[in-house]
C-alpha cells in the first residue's frame, strides 16, 4: 500500500494523474450585469458594416470575411469581394482562408495541452526533442532554449516572416538540416523578444516527436474535432469554390500568389479556415473566462487558455496608437504564448494575433472582461487587418451603447467585514477583541490614533445618510463609501490569507461629491 502511495504522488506530481484543488467557499465570479447585451450591440451593426465595406475598398481586399463574437456566438458577419477574382466566386461565412500567423496559438495550444498531460514541460530543454539544437547560441553563456523560450519568442532567433513566409513547404528533414548546419542568432536566448517563425516550427517538430504523429494531425484530432471546426493545412484538400485564392495589389491591379503546400512550417502559419469555424475557437477562449468552477467542456482545460493570455516577454509601448476618434492612447504590449497581450491607457486588456502571408492578411482580437471578440479575414498580401479590428472594438464600446464589462461580486468575508468595521467605527470600542483585526494591524496602527483619526472624519461628514455597497478589487481588497451630508467617507481595506480573513490593513478618508 505504501508503495502505491509514493507511486500516485510520483505521478500525480509529473500531472500524469487529474490534480484537484478544493475551491474556496463562496467564491462566486464575475458577471455581467447587463442583460440585454446582444441588443446593445446591434445598435452598432450598420456602422460597423458601412466601415468594414469601405476600409475594404480603400485597402484593395479582393475579398473579406468579418465577425463579431459575443458571449460564445457568432452575432454578426458581413462578407464582400470574391475568393476567386477568375470566377468571381462570391465570399461569404464558410469560405476558406489560409489564416497565416493565427496558426501559432493552435500550436501553443497543444504543447499546453500535452504538458497538463505530463508528456512534456515548458521548461524542457528544446534540444530534448530536437537533438540537433544542442549546443547552439548566440554566445557561449547563452542559456540553453527551453519549449517556453519557443512559445514566447525568447530563442534569440531572428525576426524572419519574409523569409519564413516562403518555407511552408519544407519538409521535417529539411528543417532539421538546416538546425543542423548551425543557426545564426540575433540575441542571447531568453534576454528580449523578437518574433520568429523557426521557433514555433520547432514547437511543430516537438508534437510530432512527442506524440508520434505529424503536428497538423494532432491538432486536428484534438481541437479542431472537438470544436467541430472546418479547417486544414492543405489547400488542395478543399473545394475549390470555398477556397480562397491570394492577390498582392501592384501597380493598381491584383496579382495572385500561389499557395505553398502543407509541411513542417504550417504549424508557424499554414492553417485554412473559415470565419464561421475560427468563430468556435474564439468562442472557445472567451469560455475561458472569468475563473470559475463549472465543469471543464473543452478540449484544453480553461486555467491553460488563460495561461496562454498572460504576458510573459514585453513587446514595448505604443505610444502614438489613436482611438477612431483621434484622441491618443498609449498601449503596453507583450507576447504570451501563440498571442499578443495588449493593455490600452482605458485600463482595458486584449487578446490578439495577426496573420500575413503573400496572398493573406488576418487578425483576431477579444475582449475576455467584456465577451467580445472580433474576426477579420482577407485576401491580399499582409492586409491590415489588426486596424480594422482595433478601430471596429473602439467603435463598440464608445459610440454609446454602454457596453459594460463583468462585475466582481464582494465575497462573503469582504462583506462581514465591511459590516462588523463599519459597526466599530468612530470610536473603535473593544476592536482590539472583535477577531476582526489580523495579528499585524495594531502594530501597524495605532489604536489612539485610529479613533482620533476616525472621530475627526465622522465628525466633518455629518450625520450618515447610508453606507453603500462593498466595491472589490479582488477576492480580499477593496473599499465602500459612507454617505452623509456634508460629504462621503471611503474606506478601504485588505484581508489575509488566514482562515478566517482578518483585516490587515486599512484607510479611511473623507471626500466630497463621490458617487458610486
Amino acid at each position: 500500500m505504501r508503495k502505491h502511495k509514493l507511486l500516485f504522488k510520483m505521478v500525480a506530481a509529473f500531472g500524469l494523474l487529474p490534480f484537484f484543488i478544493a475551491a474556496q467557499v463562496g467564491y462566486q465570479p464575475p458577471y455581467f450585469k447587463d442583460s440585454n447585451r446582444l441588443e446593445k450591440l446591434r445598435v452598432a451593426f450598420p456602422v460597423v458594416e458601412e466601415m468594414v465595406q469601405k476600409y475594404a475598398v480603400a485597402h484593395h481586399f479582393p475579398g473579406y470575411s468579418f465577425g463579431i463574437v459575443l458571449d460564445g456566438k457568432l452575432v454578426y458577419e458581413t462578407s464582400g469581394g470574391y475568393t476567386n477574382l477568375q470566377t468571381k466566386a462570391p465570399v461569404n461565412s464558410k469560405s476558406m482562408f489560409r489564416i497565416a500567423s493565427m496558426s501559432k496559438s493552435f500550436t501553443a495550444m497543444a504543447i499546453l495541452k500535452l504538458r497538463d498531460e505530463g508528456k512534456l514541460r515548458l521548461d524542457d530543454k528544446a534540444s530534448m526533442y530536437i537533438p540537433e539544437l544542442k549546443n547552439q547560441g548566440l554566445t557561449t553563456d547563452a542559456a540553453a532554449i527551453s519549449i517556453r523560450d519557443l512559445l514566447t519568442h525568447s530563442a534569440g532567433f531572428p525576426e524572419d516572416n519574409p523569409w519564413g513566409d516562403r518555407q511552408l513547404e519544407k519538409t521535417s528533414q529539411e528543417f532539421l538540416a538546416f538546425i543542423k548546419k548551425g543557426i545564426h542568432f540575433s540575441t542571447a536566448t531568453g534576454s528580449s523578444y523578437e518574433y520568429s517563425n523557426v521557433g514555433f516550427t520547432m514547437l511543430g517538430y516537438i508534437i510530432e516527436k512527442v506524440t508520434g504523429k505529424n503536428y497538423g494531425v494532432y491538432i486536428k484530432e484534438n481541437i479542431w474535432k472537438p470544436l467541430t471546426m472546418e479547417a486544414s493545412w492543405e489547400f488542395s484538400s478543399i473545394d475549390d469554390t470555398k477556397l480562397a485564392h491570394g492577390y498582392r495589389w501592384i501597380a493598381n491591379n491584383w496579382t495572385e500568389e500561389p499557395l505553398l503546400h502543407d509541411g513542417i512550417y504550417g504549424a508557424m502559419g499554414g492553417m485554412i479556415t473559415s470565419l464561421e469555424s475560427f468563430s468556435k475557437y474564439v468562442s472557445l477562449h472567451l469560455d475561458a473566462w472569468p475563473p470559475r468552477n463549472n465543469n471543464e467542456t473543452g478540449p484544453v482545460k480553461r486555467s491553460s487558455i488563460r495561461e496562454m493570455h498572460q504576458p510573459s516577454r514585453f513587446i514595448g509601448l505604443n505610444a502614438n496608437y489613436k482611438y477612431p476618434s483621434g484622441r491618443a492612447c498609449p498601449t503596453s504590449a507583450a507576447y504570451g504564448y501563440g498571442l499578443s497581450w495588449l493593455k490600452d491607457c482605458t485600463g482595458r486588456t486584449s487578446i490578439a494575433h495577426s496573420g500575413g502571408l503573400p496572398g493573406f492578411g488576418s487578425n483576431w482580437r477579444i475582449l475576455p472582461e467584456y465577451g467580445l471578440g472580433v474576426i477579420l479575414l482577407a485576401n491580399v498580401t499582409y492586409a491590415p487587418t489588426a486596424v480594422l479590428n482595433t478601430m471596429v472594438i473602439d467603435t463598440l464600446l464608445r459610440m454609446g451603447i454602454d457596453l459594460q464589462p463583468r462585475i466582481l461580486p464582494a465575497s462573503t468575508a469582504l462583506k462581514n467585514a465591511q459590516a462588523k468595521l463599519t459597526a466599530l467605527l468612530p470610536n473603535w470600542k473593544n476592536a482590539g477583541a472583535s477577531n476582526l483585526f489580523a495579528e499585524n494591524f495594531f502594530d501597524d496602527y495605532k489604536i489612539d490614533a485610529l479613533i482620533k483619526e476616525a472621530t475627526s472624519i465622522f465628525e466633518a461628514a455629518g450625520p450618515i445618510t447610508e453606507t453603500g455597497n462593498f466595491m472589490p478589487e479582488n477576492e480580499l481588497r477593496g473599499y465602500y463609501y459612507i454617505h452623509a451630508k456634508n460629504g462621503t467617507i471611503k474606506i478601504s481595506f485588505t484581508l489575509t490569507p488566514t482562515n478566517p480573513s482578518q483585516i490587515q490593513e486599512y484607510h479611511i478618508s473623507f471626500q466630497n461629491h463621490i458617487q458610486e
